[in-house]
């Protein structure tokens, strides 16, 4: 591995914070105005509206018509020419947790900063886990991961260095993962899915984009061996009936897709301009969140608080804030009045 990798301490926390976690902000802001403006996760905050759902899909385990009919709507919507090379499963976080134990003990090589779930469930797992700040860092893993479009940074990378990266692995028999849950809002060409590298997993997530993260739905593309081998660890059923009516409607719908793309880029725009009135430097980011850095960071992020509006925070970097997008007028003016406040 590259001098740079960072390994793992087998003394780090077994349970990484994450955003969404409004119980526990409302316990340590008491006085905060409600309702709280969660701010704290990436997920799209006006969600897809939900389709009337059959009763059937209620009263009946989901039957392989469903799964058939929900991963071809995948395989069409993200441009996947074999609906095979798809397995749904109930959402990204157990395919993350699934496939550290279809590989024999391996050196993984994580690309960081990054979701950190990635790195706990390899490690977990008994492998030998790095965190590396580079693609080349990655070069001489068994098994390298990759967010792209990065979370929390935005950082895109190109699909050529990827295409080489899973070049490298193939001919060792190794394996490039590729974590692309906030990809739907950019151009095709930026995915792996449709023209997928030998030695590739992707993973696409449907809550985030959808705003429907309780749906509980996401989907790894591979070789049909790789799918099958995923199926069978999550064995009959893994997706409810519900989520399979959901998600088929939902990802052939490409009209309520190009619409939410072009809201949300207005939306970035105006949250922008916000934090740069407040004098917060934004490092980048997706259509669905900004990353910002702050000396004063922790202050704002508890003036927010205040204000009863939650943003993620990252104590491994404390001058980091991940900021959402609000879903509605209200929310937007009093986001506007608590930066103005905190600034």
């Amino acid at each position: 591995m590259d001098d740079r990798a960072t390994s793992m301490r087998a003394d780090e926390p077994e349970a990484i914070l994450h955003g969404g976690d409004l119980a526990a902000i409302s316990r340590r802001y008491p006085d905060a105005p409600q309702p709280w403006i969660d701010l704290s996760t990436g997920i799209n905050p006006i969600p897809y509206p939900v389709p009337a759902i059959p009763a059937e899909s209620w009263a009946r385990l989901p039957g392989k018509y469903e799964n058939d009919a929900l991963r071809a709507a995948a395989a069409a919507r993200h441009g996947v020419a074999e609906p095979d090379m798809i397995v749904a499963a109930p959402g990204t976080q157990a395919l993350l947790q699934i496939l550290p134990r279809l590989r024999p003990p391996a050196t993984v090589a994580v690309l960081a900063p990054t979701y950190e779930e990635h790195a706990l469930c390899w490690r977990r797992c008994g492998h030998r886990v790095s965190l590396v700040d580079d693609l080349d860092a990655l070069a001489g893993a068994d098994v390298a991961v990759v967010v792209n479009p990065n979370n929390p940074t935005g950082r895109l990378l190109p699909r050529d260095a990827l295409v080489s990266i899973a070049a490298g692995l193939r001919r060792r028999d190794g394996l490039l993962i590729v974590d692309e849950a906030f990809i739907d809002l950019y151009p095709a060409d930026a995915s792996l899915a449709a023209d997928l590298p030998p030695a590739t997993i992707v993973l696409r997530s449907f809550g985030k984009v959808y705003g429907l993260a309780g749906v509980r739905l996401g989907f790894a593309i591979g070789s049909v061996d790789i799918v099958r081998q995923l199926r069978d660890a999550l064995g009959p059923w893994a997706v409810s009936g519900p989520a399979l009516a959901i998600g088929t409607t939902a990802l052939a719908d490409e009209n309520w897709l190009h619409q939410t793309r072009a809201r949300l880029a207005k939306d970035c725009s105006r949250i922008d301009d916000l934090l740069s009135m407040a004098g917060c430097a934004v490092l980048g980011g997706t259509p669905l969140f900004r990353l910002i850095t702050s000396p004063s960071a922790p202050d704002i992020a508890d003036r927010l608080a205040r204000h009863g509006i939650h943003v993620r925070r990252f104590p491994a970097q404390t001058s980091w804030l991940r900021f959402g997008l609000p879903g509605h007028e209200t929310g937007w003016q009093r986001l506007a009045q608590a930066l103005g406040s905190a600034s």
